[in-house]
């Protein structure tokens, strides 16, 4: 099973300080839908791994993550793309639990729900803290260089391994390639 895991905001969507927090404030960058619908056509099977402390924040609660997920999946089908699952950490950070990037809660979730082997597995995110999570299962870091992905390819400290690419689109052709 070919299987690549997806950071949500600043990857799929346009990040914010102040958290998306409604399905309004959802917008998709340029290109990562068709992106996903590509890496689904090449059968990949695409998981989400996002930190959502905005709802231990009590800045949104879980109706309104449920709907910023329903337009997401409703804006990839005209595209013919799907996401297959989406994991998310709702713990504020100074709770340190085990499931906020990045610590690996999220992925050995995936990896038992998948029945899945995570090494090798493309992850792309934009923020140090996912490519930190996939070094840590043997997954394979990919910083794409929207939301904090300047910043975060800037700073340094990446894993060696990292591939960097311009955006999803990008690294959905090279793993399509």
């Amino acid at each position: 099973m070919k299987l690549v895991i997806l950071d949500r905001d600043g990857v799929i969507n346009y990040d914010s300080v102040n958290f998306i927090k409604s399905p309004e404030e959802w917008k998709p960058i340029p290109g990562s839908l068709e992106a996903i619908a590509r890496l689904n056509q090449s059968d990949y099977h695409v998981v989400i791994a996002t930190n959502q402390s905005g709802i231990g924040r009590g800045l949104l609660d879980m109706a309104a993550l449920n709907a910023i997920h329903d337009r997401m999946h409703r804006a990839l089908m005209p595209y013919g793309g799907r996401i297959d699952a989406i994991f998310f950490c709702p713990h504020a950070q100074e709770l340190c639990c085990a499931c906020r990037k990045p610590k690996t809660g999220l992925f050995q979730e995936i990896a038992q729900r998948f029945n899945a082997n995570l090494a090798g597995v493309p992850c792309i995110g934009d923020g140090l803290r996912d490519l930190q999570a996939a070094q840590a299962v043997g997954a394979q870091p990919i910083l794409v260089l929207t939301g904090k992905g300047k910043k975060t390819r800037d700073a340094g400290g990446m894993p060696a391994n990292t591939q960097i690419y311009p955006d999803l689109a990008e690294a959905a052709q090279a793993l399509t390639a």
